[in-house]
């Protein structure tokens, strides 16, 4: 070979040899790669469902399935349609701010010519000292300690209106058998022979009894009270709800229900 540049320089006759080093790689074929990809995503996708159900069983232990009160007492929440409602009464003796519930002393004191006592008791029943009842039954309060802006419900929860038990009720068929799927089954704490129980909703009502507006302490075992936060627009009264232990219905309680009379609460959350 000849190359004469622009110097006049000349190349006759090189030979140029070049070595070319190989360096051996191994490839793995597609197949197995793809194999390799889908292994990957398997595992991630197991990992996050992982995640996502420790996740969700924190949250049933710490969010809407346990709430407890200023209290400190813990409650069950069930939902019931397009409602979430506490499983237990209220037991706690002070509003939601802090400030106290008052009592009475004597816990039969008269308190009928009051003008809008708020007051909670536990339920004195015979011989039995009223402390004793409160963790199965709760307390109870007057109406006018229910309707109180301070609110008696943890945060997030409040004592329901009339419309919203009414929800309860027709999402439950009709007030004749309503009742018994919201009781607790048994005569545990129900008298013989509580009729159509069936506490098919999981709501375990309870029959706390009352303390009438004569001072007395009445029907535990028997029926259970349950305060709206409602009114009567006919005699001005509470509304409260009422099931028995002698048949399976969910009582509209609105012209006997006396705003001084004692009785239980179920809370109900916010929307």
């Amino acid at each position: 070979m000849q190359y004469t540049g622009h110097n006049n320089i000349s190349i006759t006759n090189l030979r140029l040899t070049v070595s070319v080093h190989w360096k051996k790689r191994s490839y793995l074929p597609l197949n197995r790669i793809i194999m390799k990809k889908e292994n990957w995503l398997f595992k991630l996708i197991i990992m996050s469902t992982i995640l996502l159900l420790a996740n969700s069983c924190k949250k049933d232990e710490e969010g809407p399935s346990i709430v407890k009160d200023i209290d400190g007492n813990v409650y069950h929440t069930v939902t019931i349609g397009t409602q979430e409602w506490m499983v237990e009464n209220l037991k706690t003796t002070k509003y939601l701010n802090g400030d106290l519930i008052g009592t009475t002393s004597p816990a039969t004191l008269d308190i009928y010519n009051e003008i809008e006592p708020k007051y909670q008791w536990a339920q004195y029943y015979w011989d039995n000292s009223g402390d004793s009842i409160v963790a199965i039954y709760g307390r109870l309060y007057t109406w006018y300690t229910v309707a109180d802006n301070r609110n008696i419900c943890p945060s997030g929860w409040h004592v329901p209106s009339e419309a919203e038990w009414l929800v309860l009720e027709t999402f439950l068929g009709d007030w004749q058998t309503a009742g018994g799927k919201l009781k607790e089954t048994g005569t545990t704490h129900w008298n013989a022979p509580n009729t159509g129980a069936t506490n098919e909703t999981g709501f375990t009502a309870l029959p706390g009894g009352n303390r009438d507006y004569s001072n007395e302490f009445d029907d535990l075992g028997l029926s259970g009270y349950w305060w709206s936060s409602s009114s009567s627009t006919t005699d001005g009264s509470g509304i409260a709800r009422k099931i028995d232990s002698y048949d399976s219905g969910l009582y509209h309680d609105e012209g006997s229900s006396k705003k001084h009379s004692g009785y239980s609460v179920r809370c109900i959350k916010d929307l």
